[in-house]
């Protein structure tokens, strides 16, 4: 395997469209890289950089010790497992993830010892003589991960592999994807816009917007620790509530004015906002920081604000609450499935402020302050 390293790589189309501005990204030996982001954010592009399917406009691309701008695909040394799992329909599992090695003109005896590792590894040994059509959607899909593993590649490029499945099996081959990458070791890129797959896969998860890399960061730092309203709104389901409001001094406490109600600010991230007094901010609160009285795991003492609950769904092991004060109709709460809401009833809910996050009120929404703060 080998490490992957992007400087100032950049992608202009016709017209000065710039799909790809100025992205600088180490990916270290063996790593496992999620690239993240709403449809046209460049996360495609990037990944089919790196393999050599796209031309770059700037910068330089590395994989292990050479450069490769101007190396052809079939040179990079890459796998690459695509969103289709492009698997030849007259041919078996078998040949079909040896055909590669085949047309390397590798020994026989070579290509069954690989091909059979990579089938025992995924556990589809069984179904080595079938043909295509005989296999179900996860069963394809292993397929075409083995005809990636029975290469031996210095990295791994997956463009969206699991988009074709159902919910349920998306999350089991989740699971074994992670599991092949704690065993192979692999230097792996892997797009994908399910916010989910990057969180549970990635070593790191890259977030982009527009063409840029907004932030870097294990999966638990972007979560808790988002360095923009975009990378908070974006990572997380249900998605983080942003609240429009002032901050405002009485006596010696600085509180957050939504506007019908006032929450009194933490004394750390009091520090940090003072130069903000008087201004407009945002208040970002996941949904799982608000709360009924009852099932609150924070102190709850004067961090509530008067809401009218608007519907109510059961998932279980929790309920997602929809909220609405008279300036803000569109908050959620993830709370304990026991919690007793009823649509239309006007109530407090409680919001652990110790956790909770300021951004500014321009279109950047930069990180004010936060836990980390």
């Amino acid at each position: 395997m080998a490490e992957v390293i992007l400087k100032n790589v950049g992608k202009v189309y016709e017209g000065n469209v710039k799909v790809v501005d100025d992205l600088n990204l180490h990916i270290q030996d063996g790593e496992f890289i999620v690239l993240v982001g709403p449809s046209g954010c460049g996360k495609s592009t990037t990944l089919r950089m790196i393999a050599g399917l796209e031309d770059i406009t700037s910068g330089t691309i590395q994989i292990g010790n050479r450069v490769v701008n101007d190396v052809s695909p079939k040179d990079r040394d890459i796998a690459m497992v695509f969103q289709s799992y492009a698997l030849y329909p007259h041919m078996t599992v078998f040949e079909n993830m040896g055909f590669a090695l085949k047309l390397r003109k590798v020994p026989k005896l070579e290509i069954e010892k690989k091909v059979r590792r990579a089938a025992d590894i995924l556990g589809i040994v069984p179904l080595l003589d079938r043909k295509p059509k005989a296999l179900s959607g996860g069963q394809r899909q292993r397929v075409a991960l083995g005809r990636a593993i029975v290469r031996d590649p210095q990295c791994f490029l997956f463009d969206e592999p699991l988009s074709n499945l159902d919910a349920k099996l998306r999350v089991e081959m989740r699971g074994e994807l992670r599991e092949l990458h704690e065993r192979l070791r692999s230097t792996t890129v892997y797009v994908t816009h399910d916010q989910e797959e990057a969180m549970t896969l990635g070593d790191r998860v890259v977030v982009m917007k527009d063409g840029i890399a907004q932030q870097i960061g294990s999966a638990a730092e972007i979560y808790h620790n988002p360095q923009n309203r975009f990378v908070a709104g974006f990572l997380g389901s249900p998605s983080m509530n942003f609240l429009d409001g002032r901050l405002v001094q009485e006596g010696d406490r600085l509180y957050f004015d939504e506007g019908t109600g006032k929450l009194p600010v933490p004394e750390v991230a009091a520090q940090r906002l003072k130069g903000h007094v008087g201004r407009e901010v945002v208040l970002g609160v996941r949904p799982e920081l608000l709360s009924d009285a009852q099932h609150a795991h924070f102190q709850t003492n004067g961090n509530s604000l008067q809401v009218t609950v608007r519907q109510v769904q059961m998932l279980g092991d929790c309920l997602h609450v929809y909220l609405a004060t008279e300036r803000h109709k569109n908050l959620i709460a993830s709370v304990d499935g026991y919690a007793q809401f009823r649509a239309k009833d006007t109530v407090p809910i409680y919001i652990d402020m110790s956790r909770s996050l300021f951004f500014s009120a321009d279109d950047a929404g930069a990180r004010l302050s936060g836990p980390a703060s």
